[in-house]
């Protein structure tokens, strides 16, 4: 399940929705409006296996770590969030829920880097690839 904070606008939930990606959003269909980021991780981990998109910085941090979810942080331009998302999503590496299970990822134009649950003390990258 891919889960949107409540910071990712309505635009760019709308641009996924027409690509026929599915996810529920933060203060819409999840959650609720206004939610703290401390009470967000509780109601991640009760989630099945989830996926959340955030343009919070502070989700980023190796601490964050859980086998049973996956935080992505987007570091990019509003208008390109559902962009990055789509991309994430089908990145070799990234492209099913198991792969991203127990990371926490930071998505830029540049680069994408990442803890994993297994490893939080070495933050690894992987490189962005072409979409056909």
């Amino acid at each position: 399940m891919n889960i949107l904070d409540e910071n990712i606008s309505e635009n760019q939930a709308a641009l996924l929705a027409s690509w026929r990606i599915r996810f529920k959003q933060i203060g819409v269909n999840v959650g609720r409006s206004g939610m703290a980021d401390d009470l967000v991780i509780p109601l991640l981990v009760r989630q099945p296996l989830p996926t959340f998109f955030t343009r919070d910085k502070g989700f980023y941090n190796s601490r964050r770590c859980h086998a049973r979810y996956c935080l992505v942080f987007l570091d990019v331009r509003r208008n390109e969030t559902a962009s990055f998302i789509r991309r994430l999503l089908r990145h070799p590496a990234l492209n099913s829920r198991k792969k991203r299970m127990g990371k926490v990822i930071r998505a830029s134009r540049g680069r994408i880097t990442f803890w994993d649950v297994s490893e939080q003390r070495r933050e690894k990258e992987l490189r962005w690839f072409a979409i056909a």
